[in-house]
């Protein structure tokens, strides 16, 4: 197999925990390196091994792609990834790590299992936004778009129409539209539903809004979101971890974007596993027996 080792941040922990990776990882494959990480790797790994840049686009010869970090560093791969098609496999040298399920003690067993083809790909939809700013970006999310005030603490006045019918105007500090991935992200912060990661729906989810009535609302994925604010001159647009400065005058389309990224999922875990490992559902000390 041939893996590229991706990582977001050259920081001490990811930084070791990709040496620990390196070393069990390359013993039987084929890996090329992120070069954000080269100058923290002795003179023998950097001749022994070889390196690629992540604003590049990735080779047609690789196999998977390694995110060795937290959750966010699976956020920042796709620009790397993009529509490539190749799948992610999250190792966590973080602390929560919902979507980076593998540890790093676990990860020769992984691979053992990527090998026997004991695992199965996941799907997840991306968000695609679509106006006159954003022409130059690389305009994708795989958790949410989030829409906030900047520089101002006034309300947003956000106008939001379905599919061409009016919704309602939004009277917050902010709107977040999620993915069912990103359902565990920020939109939960903000008391949104946990929604499966195969769940063809989008997740619209109001920040602080004014009418206490307001609540997250969950659409077909297939719907179109044209989003319009109003009264205000600028506003922070964010896709995932990056962050743009946005011109409110322009009117914003969400939609489903045409291509998905592959995650892998290994056969002995599962989503519903999950929430009770990092979320703690259905842990209780009340649930627990007390000894005198």
């Amino acid at each position: 197999m041939k893996i590229a080792l991706y990582i977001a941040y050259n920081n001490s922990s990811s930084v070791n925990c990709c040496k620990e990776v390196i070393d069990i990882v390359s013993v039987e494959n084929d890996i090329i390196i992120d070069s954000k990480i080269k100058s923290d790797l002795s003179k023998e790994f950097q001749s022994k091994f070889s390196f690629f840049d992540s604003s590049n686009p990735i080779d047609n010869d690789i196999d998977y792609v390694f995110a060795v970090g937290g959750d966010g560093t699976i956020l920042r791969s796709i620009t790397y990834v993009k529509d490539s098609g190749v799948p992610i496999l999250g190792i966590n040298a973080g602390r929560l790590g919902f979507l980076t399920s593998i540890q790093k003690e676990n990860i020769g067993e992984a691979v053992n299992k990527i090998k026997d083809n004991k695992f199965s790909i996941i799907d997840r939809t991306l968000l695609e936004v679509e106006s006159y700013s954003s022409s130059k970006l690389f305009s994708y999310a795989l958790n949410e778009v989030t829409i906030q005030r900047k520089d101002t603490t006034s309300l947003l006045n956000i106008s939001c129409l379905i599919n061409g019918n009016y919704l309602t105007n939004y009277w917050s500090d902010g709107l977040i539209i999620s993915t069912p991935t990103g359902s565990t992200g920020y939109s939960l912060s903000n008391g949104g539903s946990v929604v499966s990661p195969e769940s063809k729906v989008i997740i619209l989810n109001p920040i602080a809004p004014h009418n206490i009535n307001m609540r997250s609302l969950i659409i077909p994925d297939d719907s179109k979101v044209q989003i319009q604010v109003q009264g205000t001159d600028n506003i922070n647009l964010s896709l995932d971890s990056r962050m743009y400065s946005f011109d409110s005058k322009n009117e914003i389309q969400i939609s489903k974007s045409k291509f998905t990224i592959k995650t892998i999922k290994l056969d002995d875990d599962n989503f519903y596993k999950r929430l009770r490992e990092k979320l703690f559902w259905g842990q209780d000390m009340r649930n627990n027996k007390i000894s005198d």
